[in-house]
């Protein structure tokens, strides 16, 4: 064991950085929380109802626009070559501009559109964090190809505390919630010049070399499609309720969507750092060996994010109902919804970045594109027929029809593991059904409110 922490082999490498991701994703969570109880008490359950919709407008730039740097920097054979990460830099800077240009220009649409007059100020304010992101040195994303986060880790939780404070005072002040639209972007002001003070490395330059230039657009044009199905995966439920239900309501889903999707989002935290490496380097077509230990790794992985996820499931409407007031009552019995049709897209978390690791951005997209058009259609037809719970019960179902898609995808890495697949599926039926049993008198009550 004191070798697999402390050597330098993939393994040992993979041990220390899932360790230190799950630190970093867990006491982030906690810091959101904190805030977020604060917040609740501070401000109204419609500050959280606009703040989701804020999110969901930047998020949705953020990712139809993604050409995909990131994942670029840790697969590509010059992924530690200056010239291409000096390129791979100023093109997210660029990028940056034009989302902040694209939430100013937005701001006024998206008001109308929602009826909700806050966005007009509040979009291009969270925007500008947009723009400082852009500037994020490529120090972060090298540390990342290498599996060594511990810095990176600390620096973003650094910034999450000072970020929450200032928040947390202007909120005091202002009785606003203008104040979290400031706060996010003074926190990703904080994070950006902790990133150039606490990473070693070299500082980034302006450059533009052709053919990094073209390697970035070659991965990047799949990325590019696939994180646009990507926001409809993850951001769609949001972007389509908040047309549909009033602010408040659309709050309290809000906490019940943070809550229920902590699991998820720790395990896409992983996901996303940890497997093209691990791909990367050992992949399943070159040994059997590496096979197996992917199988282990994705066993391990896969247990312990699903476990959180169900006791999520079971504790659900006792955590709301101790965390918030009465206002947000109504959230505990809807967690138990999310948690049981979430549990899909955690079971087939590790298998997508096969083939990015490989390069094969493509089949990524057509995936992800399968699973967006799935969800959507299915979200939008049960919001119409069932309510809350058929479009809620989409985003299982979507990840449940689009999983032939994904074999087709991973089959040709050995990244198939059905064994896995079945166990936990059958165990997630057996757990989050109950759940939706125990608690259906809960559940019935709290979809009135929407």
């Amino acid at each position: 064991m004191k070798l697999a922490l402390h050597g330098h082999s993939l393994m040992a490498r993979v041990v220390r950085s899932t360790s230190w991701i799950v630190l970093g994703f867990g006491a982030a969570q906690m810091l959101r929380l904190a805030s977020n109880l604060l917040l609740t008490r501070i401000l109204f359950p419609e500050a959280f109802g606009l703040m989701a919709l804020v999110t969901v407008i930047t998020i949705g730039l953020s990712l139809f626009s993604d050409m995909g740097v990131s994942n670029a920097i840790a697969q590509n054979p010059r992924g530690d070559d200056p010239d291409f990460l000096d390129t791979a830099w100023t093109v997210q800077i660029l990028r940056g501009g034009l989302l902040w240009v694209l939430t100013g220009a937005l701001a006024i649409p998206a008001a109308l559109f929602y009826a909700a007059p806050e966005l007009a100020y509040c979009l291009p304010i969270a925007g500008a964090g947009l723009a400082l992101q852009g500037f994020t040195p490529t120090k972060v994303e090298t540390a990342y190809r290498h599996l060594l986060v511990g810095r990176v880790t600390a620096l973003t939780l650094i910034s999450q505390i000072l970020g929450i404070a200032f928040m947390v005072g202007l909120a005091l002040w202002t009785q606003s919630v203008i104040a979290l639209a400031i706060g996010s972007a003074f926190q990703e002001a904080v994070r950006l010049l902790l990133s150039y003070w606490m990473l070693p490395g070299r500082r980034n330059r302006f450059r533009w070399e052709p053919s990094a230039t073209k390697d970035l657009i070659g991965l990047g044009k799949w990325i590019f499609l696939s994180t646009a199905c990507f926001f409809l995966t993850t951001q769609g439920d949001r972007a389509i309720l908040g047309k549909y239900i009033s602010l408040e309501a659309m709050g309290v889903y809000n906490i019940a969507f943070f809550l229920a999707s902590f699991p998820v989002q720790l395990g896409q935290a992983v996901n996303q750092r940890l497997m093209i490496p691990v791909y990367r380097d050992k992949p399943a077509i070159d040994n059997p060996a590496n096979r197996l230990r992917q199988r282990q790794l994705r066993f391990a992985l896969t247990a312990g994010i699903l476990s959180m996820l169900w006791l999520m499931a079971w504790v659900g409407p006792w955590l709301a109902d101790v965390m918030y007031d009465d206002r947000y009552k109504a959230a505990g019995p809807i967690i138990v919804l999310l948690a049981a049709s979430l549990a899909p897209s955690i079971i087939v978390l590790t298998y997508d970045r096969a083939s990015l690791a490989a390069g094969d951005s493509r089949g990524f997209f057509f995936y992800t594109a399968t699973r967006a058009s799935l969800q959507t259609a299915l979200f939008l037809w049960g919001m119409s027929q069932y309510g809350l719970v058929g479009g809620i019960a989409a985003m299982g179902v979507s990840v449940i029809l689009a999983y032939p898609t994904l074999m087709r995808q991973t089959r040709p890495y050995h990244a198939q593991d059905p064994l896995h697949d079945v166990i936990y599926s059958a165990a997630s039926v057996l757990i989050c059904g109950g759940a939706v049993i125990y608690h259906s008198a809960e559940i019935t009550t709290a979809l009135t409110h929407f």
